[in-house]
C-alpha cells in the first residue's frame, strides 16, 4: 500500500510509524493525535489501553465551522480543546503530532492547548 502513494504521503507515513513505536497513551496520560489537511483541522484525545476516544474537537463542527487550518485559528482551536479537557478533569496529554512537522498549524494548536492549561 505505501509503494503507490506519492513521495510526500510515503515521508509522513514512516515517520508516524516510527513516532507511534514509542507514543503510547493510557488513562492517566491519553495521546492527542492531530489531523489536518488543507481544509480542517481536528484533535482527539485517545485512550490506548481501553481503545476509546475520549475527547475531540475539529472544525467540522458548527460552532468552529469558521475556522481555518491556519495558524492563528489553530491557536483558538488548541485553547477550545484545552478547556473541554478541563471538564473532563484531563490535564496531562502525550502530544502525537501524526507524522506531521511539529511546526506552524501543529505548533500552534499544541501552543494554545498548553496555554489552556494542558502538560505534555
Amino acid at each position: 500500500m505505501i509503494k503507490k502513494m506519492d513521495d510526500k504521503n510515503r515521508r509522513r507515513l514512516h515517520r508516524k510509524f516510527h513516532i507511534r513505536k514509542t507514543v503510547y497513551g493510557t488513562a492517566s496520560r491519553p495521546r492527542m493525535t492531530v489531523t489536518r489537511s488543507n481544509k480542517n483541522l481536528s484533535v482527539q484525545i485517545v485512550d490506548d489501553d481501553a481503545g476509546k476516544t475520549l475527547a475531540c474537537i475539529s472544525t467540522l463542527e458548527k460552532e468552529f465551522a469558521n475556522l481555518k487550518p491556519t495558524v492563528a485559528d489553530a491557536a483558538k482551536l488548541g485553547e477550545a480543546l484545552g478547556t473541554r479537557l478541563k471538564d473532563k478533569q484531563i490535564t496531562t496529554v502525550v502530544f502525537d503530532r501524526n507524522g506531521y512537522l511539529y511546526h506552524g498549524v501543529v505548533k500552534a494548536l499544541a501552543d494554545g492547548a498548553r496555554k489552556a492549561g494542558i502538560v505534555f
